[in-house]
Protein backbone atom coordinates (compact mmCIF):
# COMPACT_ATOMS: atom_id res chain seq x y z
CA UNK A 1 0.00 0.00 0.00
CA UNK A 2 1.61 3.23 -1.12
CA UNK A 3 1.08 6.72 0.27
CA UNK A 4 -1.68 7.54 -2.24
CA UNK A 5 -3.52 4.35 -1.25
CA UNK A 6 -3.30 5.36 2.39
CA UNK A 7 -4.69 8.83 1.67
CA UNK A 8 -7.58 7.38 -0.34
CA UNK A 9 -8.42 4.72 2.24
CA UNK A 10 -7.85 6.59 5.47
CA UNK A 11 -11.16 7.26 7.14
CA UNK A 12 -11.07 5.92 10.68
CA UNK A 13 -9.10 3.50 12.82
CA UNK A 14 -8.00 0.87 11.98
CA UNK A 15 -7.03 1.63 8.39
CA UNK A 16 -8.15 -1.61 6.71
CA UNK A 17 -11.24 -2.25 8.86
CA UNK A 18 -12.67 0.95 10.39
CA UNK A 19 -14.66 0.56 13.61
CA UNK A 20 -17.67 2.34 12.05
CA UNK A 21 -18.88 3.43 8.59
CA UNK A 22 -19.19 6.98 7.35
CA UNK A 23 -22.35 8.85 8.31
CA UNK A 24 -25.00 10.09 8.26
CA UNK A 25 -26.31 8.07 11.19
CA UNK A 26 -30.07 7.51 11.43
CA UNK A 27 -31.75 6.27 14.62
CA UNK A 28 -35.16 4.58 14.58
CA UNK A 29 -37.28 4.16 17.73
CA UNK A 30 -34.71 5.98 19.85
CA UNK A 31 -36.21 6.07 23.34
CA UNK A 32 -35.24 8.53 26.09
CA UNK A 33 -35.79 8.69 29.83
CA UNK A 34 -34.66 12.16 30.94
CA UNK A 35 -34.66 13.10 34.62
CA UNK A 36 -34.02 16.81 35.22
CA UNK A 37 -32.60 17.92 38.55
CA UNK A 38 -31.05 20.85 40.36
CA UNK A 39 -27.44 20.52 41.47
CA UNK A 40 -24.71 22.50 43.26
CA UNK A 41 -24.01 25.61 41.11
CA UNK A 42 -20.34 25.66 42.08
CA UNK A 43 -19.91 22.02 41.11
CA UNK A 44 -21.60 22.74 37.79
CA UNK A 45 -19.41 25.78 37.07
CA UNK A 46 -16.32 23.65 37.72
CA UNK A 47 -17.08 21.23 34.85
CA UNK A 48 -18.58 23.48 32.13
CA UNK A 49 -15.77 24.86 29.94
CA UNK A 50 -15.69 28.47 28.82
CA UNK A 51 -16.93 30.04 26.60
CA UNK A 52 -20.03 28.03 27.53
CA UNK A 53 -22.02 29.39 30.49
CA UNK A 54 -24.35 27.25 32.64
CA UNK A 55 -27.97 28.35 32.25
CA UNK A 56 -28.82 27.98 35.92
CA UNK A 57 -28.22 24.94 38.12
CA UNK A 58 -30.06 22.22 36.16
CA UNK A 59 -28.65 18.93 34.89
CA UNK A 60 -30.43 16.33 32.75
CA UNK A 61 -29.61 12.68 33.39
CA UNK A 62 -30.46 10.64 30.31
CA UNK A 63 -30.99 6.93 29.68
CA UNK A 64 -31.31 6.21 25.95
CA UNK A 65 -32.24 2.97 24.13
CA UNK A 66 -31.12 2.80 20.50
CA UNK A 67 -32.32 -0.51 19.03
CA UNK A 68 -31.80 0.47 15.36
CA UNK A 69 -28.99 2.84 14.40
CA UNK A 70 -27.24 2.80 11.03
CA UNK A 71 -23.65 1.67 11.39
CA UNK A 72 -23.73 1.49 15.18
CA UNK A 73 -26.32 -1.26 15.66
CA UNK A 74 -28.30 -1.86 18.85
CA UNK A 75 -27.05 -0.26 22.06
CA UNK A 76 -27.94 1.72 25.17
CA UNK A 77 -26.40 4.93 26.46
CA UNK A 78 -26.60 7.04 29.61
CA UNK A 79 -25.09 10.26 30.87
CA UNK A 80 -25.42 13.90 31.87
CA UNK A 81 -26.14 16.99 29.76
CA UNK A 82 -26.17 20.57 31.04
CA UNK A 83 -28.32 23.44 29.73
CA UNK A 84 -25.91 26.24 28.74
CA UNK A 85 -25.61 29.33 26.59
CA UNK A 86 -22.98 30.09 23.95
CA UNK A 87 -22.75 33.53 22.36
CA UNK A 88 -26.31 34.22 23.48
CA UNK A 89 -27.73 30.96 22.08
CA UNK A 90 -29.35 28.35 24.30
CA UNK A 91 -28.47 24.68 24.06
CA UNK A 92 -26.86 21.86 26.03
CA UNK A 93 -23.33 20.75 26.86
CA UNK A 94 -22.74 16.99 26.89
CA UNK A 95 -20.78 16.35 30.08
CA UNK A 96 -20.59 12.54 30.43
CA UNK A 97 -21.70 9.45 28.53
CA UNK A 98 -21.53 5.71 29.20
CA UNK A 99 -22.53 3.04 26.69
CA UNK A 100 -22.18 -0.64 25.88
CA UNK A 101 -21.07 -0.83 22.22
CA UNK A 102 -17.58 -0.30 20.77
CA UNK A 103 -18.54 1.23 17.41
CA UNK A 104 -20.46 4.25 18.79
CA UNK A 105 -17.83 4.73 21.52
CA UNK A 106 -15.09 4.98 18.89
CA UNK A 107 -17.16 6.95 16.39
CA UNK A 108 -18.60 9.32 18.95
CA UNK A 109 -15.20 10.19 20.39
CA UNK A 110 -13.30 10.39 17.09
CA UNK A 111 -15.82 12.29 14.94
CA UNK A 112 -17.62 14.65 17.31
CA UNK A 113 -15.76 14.43 20.62
CA UNK A 114 -18.54 12.79 22.65
CA UNK A 115 -17.22 12.05 26.18
CA UNK A 116 -17.96 8.33 25.91
CA UNK A 117 -16.74 5.58 28.23
CA UNK A 118 -17.63 1.90 28.41
CA UNK A 119 -20.50 1.19 30.82
CA UNK A 120 -23.60 -0.95 31.22
CA UNK A 121 -26.75 1.19 30.97
CA UNK A 122 -30.25 -0.29 30.81
CA UNK A 123 -33.69 1.17 30.06
CA UNK A 124 -36.83 -0.93 30.51
CA UNK A 125 -40.39 -0.91 31.77
CA UNK A 126 -40.78 -2.41 35.26
CA UNK A 127 -44.55 -2.91 35.70
CA UNK A 128 -45.90 0.68 36.04
CA UNK A 129 -42.45 2.31 36.08
CA UNK A 130 -39.91 3.31 33.45
CA UNK A 131 -36.56 2.25 34.93
CA UNK A 132 -33.08 3.39 33.88
CA UNK A 133 -29.91 2.04 35.47
CA UNK A 134 -26.21 2.61 34.84
CA UNK A 135 -23.41 0.34 36.01
CA UNK A 136 -19.67 0.97 35.64
CA UNK A 137 -18.02 -2.41 35.86
CA UNK A 138 -19.73 -4.14 38.78
CA UNK A 139 -20.74 -0.87 40.49
CA UNK A 140 -24.17 0.78 40.21
CA UNK A 141 -23.57 4.51 39.65
CA UNK A 142 -27.07 5.75 38.68
CA UNK A 143 -30.71 4.72 38.90
CA UNK A 144 -33.63 6.73 37.54
CA UNK A 145 -37.34 6.00 37.67
CA UNK A 146 -40.45 7.63 36.22
CA UNK A 147 -44.13 6.85 36.30
CA UNK A 148 -44.93 5.18 32.98
CA UNK A 149 -46.75 7.51 30.56
CA UNK A 150 -48.66 9.41 33.24
CA UNK A 151 -49.52 12.38 31.01
CA UNK A 152 -48.75 13.71 27.55
CA UNK A 153 -45.94 16.25 27.30
CA UNK A 154 -46.10 19.40 25.18
CA UNK A 155 -45.20 18.05 21.73
CA UNK A 156 -44.07 21.39 20.29
CA UNK A 157 -41.96 22.29 23.33
CA UNK A 158 -40.20 18.91 23.17
CA UNK A 159 -39.44 19.36 19.45
CA UNK A 160 -38.01 22.82 20.13
CA UNK A 161 -35.81 21.36 22.84
CA UNK A 162 -34.56 18.57 20.56
CA UNK A 163 -33.77 21.18 17.90
CA UNK A 164 -31.41 23.17 20.12
CA UNK A 165 -27.66 23.11 19.48
CA UNK A 166 -25.49 20.69 21.42
CA UNK A 167 -21.86 21.36 22.35
CA UNK A 168 -18.98 18.99 23.03
CA UNK A 169 -15.37 19.37 24.10
CA UNK A 170 -13.34 17.32 21.60
CA UNK A 171 -9.90 16.32 22.89
CA UNK A 172 -7.39 14.19 21.00
CA UNK A 173 -3.79 13.71 22.17
CA UNK A 174 -0.64 13.96 20.10
CA UNK A 175 1.94 11.17 20.22
CA UNK A 176 3.72 12.86 23.14
CA UNK A 177 0.43 13.11 25.09
CA UNK A 178 0.16 16.85 24.57
CA UNK A 179 -3.20 17.99 23.12
CA UNK A 180 -3.29 17.71 19.32
CA UNK A 181 -6.98 18.68 19.15
CA UNK A 182 -8.87 20.68 21.79
CA UNK A 183 -12.01 22.16 20.27
CA UNK A 184 -15.57 23.09 21.09
CA UNK A 185 -17.81 21.27 18.61
CA UNK A 186 -21.44 22.08 17.84
CA UNK A 187 -23.93 19.58 16.41
CA UNK A 188 -27.69 19.23 16.08
CA UNK A 189 -30.26 16.47 15.85
CA UNK A 190 -31.84 16.52 12.39
CA UNK A 191 -35.00 15.21 10.70
CA UNK A 192 -36.56 14.53 14.09
CA UNK A 193 -39.82 12.56 14.17
CA UNK A 194 -41.38 12.70 17.64
CA UNK A 195 -43.54 9.58 17.98
CA UNK A 196 -44.51 10.13 21.60
CA UNK A 197 -43.71 12.31 24.60
CA UNK A 198 -44.84 11.84 28.18
CA UNK A 199 -44.21 13.42 31.58
CA UNK A 200 -44.46 11.93 35.03
CA UNK A 201 -43.12 11.83 38.58
CA UNK A 202 -39.44 10.92 38.66
CA UNK A 203 -36.63 10.03 41.04
CA UNK A 204 -32.86 9.80 40.58
CA UNK A 205 -30.04 8.33 42.64
CA UNK A 206 -26.34 8.89 41.88
CA UNK A 207 -23.54 6.96 43.54
CA UNK A 208 -19.89 7.92 44.11
CA UNK A 209 -17.26 6.32 41.88
CA UNK A 210 -13.62 7.30 41.36
CA UNK A 211 -13.62 6.78 37.57
CA UNK A 212 -17.26 7.52 36.76
CA UNK A 213 -17.95 10.65 38.84
CA UNK A 214 -21.60 11.28 37.92
CA UNK A 215 -22.27 12.08 41.59
CA UNK A 216 -19.87 15.04 41.38
CA UNK A 217 -23.00 16.86 40.14
CA UNK A 218 -25.15 15.88 43.12
CA UNK A 219 -28.94 15.70 43.12
CA UNK A 220 -30.39 18.58 45.14
CA UNK A 221 -33.97 18.52 43.78
CA UNK A 222 -35.59 16.37 41.10
CA UNK A 223 -37.68 18.52 38.77
CA UNK A 224 -39.43 15.81 36.78
CA UNK A 225 -39.17 13.09 34.17
CA UNK A 226 -39.63 13.03 30.40
CA UNK A 227 -40.13 9.92 28.26
CA UNK A 228 -39.64 10.22 24.48
CA UNK A 229 -39.86 7.95 21.44
CA UNK A 230 -38.19 9.36 18.32
CA UNK A 231 -36.63 8.81 14.95
CA UNK A 232 -33.74 11.17 14.21
CA UNK A 233 -30.47 11.73 12.41
CA UNK A 234 -27.31 12.61 14.34
CA UNK A 235 -25.95 15.59 12.43
CA UNK A 236 -22.22 15.96 11.84
CA UNK A 237 -20.54 18.74 13.78
CA UNK A 238 -18.65 21.96 13.22
CA UNK A 239 -15.86 23.54 15.24
CA UNK A 240 -16.96 26.77 16.94
CA UNK A 241 -13.96 27.39 19.22
CA UNK A 242 -10.31 26.23 19.16
CA UNK A 243 -8.73 26.19 22.62
CA UNK A 244 -5.26 25.88 21.04
CA UNK A 245 -5.73 29.15 19.15
CA UNK A 246 -5.08 27.77 15.69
Amino acid sequence: MNADDVRRSAWAMPLTSPSYPRGPYRFVNREFLIVSYRTDPQALAAVVPEPLVPAGDVVRFEFIRMPDSTGFGDYTESGQVVPVTFEGRQGVYVHSMFLDDDAPIAGGREIWGFPKKLGSPKLRVDKDTLLGTLDYGQSRIAAGTMGYKHRAADHDAVLRSLGQPNWLLKIMPDVDCSPRVCELVEYRLEDVVLKGAWEGPAALQLFEHALAPVAALPVRQVLGGLHLNTDLTLGLGRVVHDYLGR
